[in-house]
């Protein structure tokens, strides 16, 4: 009995193993080909209050006197759209800083969904990460880690994540067979 189980457990972690390698690969940093703000709704009649808090790499320019603007929100159509965060009287996406803005907005949650548009003559403004904070769920970070794009929106949409293909144990098919042969040479000596 003993065996039957450890054997189980065995088998249960191939699994995991090739569930979760599957998904990962499929959330990446992308730059958004179909994304345009003017086909932005609000699907809801409230507003809501958010925090962003946006960090700036400390591999990016000194400071940026770029246009940049941001959109999030969630997987049922609510989205925020600022069109301009930056300010460079006040200083803001200097390098190895972070700024704050208080955002109102159609009311999303979760927010699965995070764009950045960078706009301007200079190369390499470079966030390090943007965390929100919204009105009904646990604040989401988003990490970037790269220079923006000229023109382009950037960023992340885990809204409709696919989920693992029937054929995910062929993902990894060493993980899992390394954990199978781990449980049977186990349940053997057992």
């Amino acid at each position: 009995m003993i065996k039957f189980v450890l054997f189980l457990l065995c088998f249960a972690s191939a699994v995991s193993l090739s569930v979760s390698e599957s998904e990962a690969v499929s959330v990446k940093l992308h730059a958004a080909e179909s994304f345009s703000v003017g086909y932005i709704q609000m699907k809801t009649a409230s507003n809501c209050s958010y925090l962003v808090l946006i960090s700036t790499s400390c591999s990016s320019p000194k400071f940026t006197t770029d246009k940049i603007s941001i959109a999030f929100g969630d997987g049922k159509g609510n989205q925020v759209y600022v069109p301009r965060l930056d300010d460079p009287l006040a200083k803001t996406f200097e390098q190895c800083s972070s700024d704050s803005f208080q955002i109102d907005g159609a009311c999303a949650s979760p927010i699965c969904f995070v764009y950045l548009y960078r706009s301007g003559a200079e190369q390499g403004w470079k966030p390090e990460s943007v965390k929100i904070f919204g009105y009904d769920s646990e604040p989401v970070t988003f990490t970037f880690d790269t220079s923006i794009p000229n023109d382009t929106w950037y960023g992340y949409n885990l809204c409709q994540t696919p989920s693992p293909p029937s054929s995910s144990f062929q993902q990894s098919p060493q993980k899992w067979h390394m954990s199978l042969l781990l449980g049977f040479f186990l349940s053997l000596l057992l």
